[in-house]
């Protein structure tokens, strides 16, 4: 297994037909550096295809992933300005959650069941 210690989330879509060494320079433009065992995961516009980019220290992974219905739930886009931030971190079990298709933004809340 690739080791990941830190997954960001790009929240900008990127064409899909971008191989590796693009994907790289898109992350050192935003971010400054391609840091060592740290994961980068990029979506198409529609949310049909997602790639993760890995740098283990030796070299570039990269992995996609592509559904044929439905999308993966990326941002929830909300009236107004997009995110500041060009880059959002996830935690092991929100990646884990997206990759499978589930609302990832919203773990904390589904993990309670209360009377409103």
């Amino acid at each position: 297994m690739i080791r990941i210690d830190t997954l960001w989330l790009c929240t900008q879509p990127q064409d899909m037909r971008c191989g590796a060494d693009r994907l790289l320079n898109i992350v050192v433009n935003t971010t400054g550096s391609a840091r060592e065992h740290h994961g980068y995961l990029f979506a198409n516009l529609r949310a049909t295809r997602i790639k993760l980019l890995v740098y283990d220290g030796f070299g570039v992974w990269c992995a996609t992933r592509r559904l044929h219905t439905g999308r993966f739930v990326w941002l929830e886009r909300s009236p107004g300005p997009a995110p500041a931030a060009a880059t959002l971190q996830l935690t092991a079990q929100q990646f884990e959650a997206l990759a499978v298709g589930l609302p990832w933004q919203r773990l904390g809340q589904m993990s309670v069941i209360s009377l409103s």
